[in-house]
């Protein structure tokens, strides 16, 4: 009856769905490393950098963040293309979410950083630490557990942004659906279950980042403390 929902269809679908979910966290883990990296350089480029470093690296943010993440993808899959470097639809996602998600993650250790209290440095300076030395063994480690939460956030905003990464012919979830409600005319009812997977995802997704960050900074702040 017109107007019912009905979910029996997507029996014969559920092998793509899955492989959807799958292709969506090899996506994000993909992109997560290396633009956690870059995102760290981006954040000792701003602080601790000479003016013309930190001034690139300030452009770089403000030129990422202002543009949507789709039309740097576009610009990597398409642009590049006509230069006649060809990229898999997969490597120009992955490159898009990575460049996109370092902006961020830049900014927010950043931040930081710069909390960081003034008495620490001065101690350090006292115990005879090298620049290299304090930011690595003291500033940095701290920063990032100072701003853990808002990287884990970030970290779930990236991975919901590989849903318009079908726009490239990227595989992942939200272009499974795609397909299906184009041969099934049900859009209603994929859609309701991609959301709630997609829910389902970020919730695992927190709770796995959560516990490694428990993890590491326990055992960072244990080998701080003295015997």
């Amino acid at each position: 009856m017109a107007g019912e929902l009905d979910f029996g269809f997507l029996s014969d679908y559920w092998p793509a769905i899955a492989w959807g979910v799958v292709w969506t966290f090899v996506m994000t883990v993909a992109s997560l490393i290396p633009g956690a990296a870059f995102g760290v350089l981006c954040a000792l480029a701003r602080v601790y950098g000479s003016p013309t470093i930190a001034r690139i690296a300030a452009v770089y943010v403000e030129v990422i963040r202002n543009t949507p993440s789709l039309i740097q993808a576009f610009w990597l899959f398409f642009g590049l293309a006509s230069l006649g470097l060809r990229l898999s639809p997969f490597m120009a996602a992955v490159l898009a979410l990575s460049i996109n998600f370092a902006a961020y993650v830049g900014e927010i250790i950043r931040a930081g950083l710069e909390a960081t209290p003034h008495g620490e440095i001065e101690a350090a300076d006292c115990l005879g630490l090298s620049p290299l030395q304090r930011i690595t063994a003291i500033e940095l480690p701290q920063a990032i557990e100072r701003v853990f939460p808002a990287l884990v956030g970030q970290s779930i905003l990236m991975m919901l942004s590989t849903s318009i990464m079908y726009q490239i012919s990227a595989e992942e979830l939200t272009g499974v659906a795609w397909y299906i409600q184009s041969f099934t005319f049900r859009s209603f009812e994929i859609y309701m279950i991609v959301a709630a997977l997609y829910i389902g995802m970020t919730g695992l997704m927190r709770a796995a980042l959560s516990s490694v960050g428990l993890l590491v900074f326990t055992r960072y702040r244990r080998l701080r403390t003295p015997l």
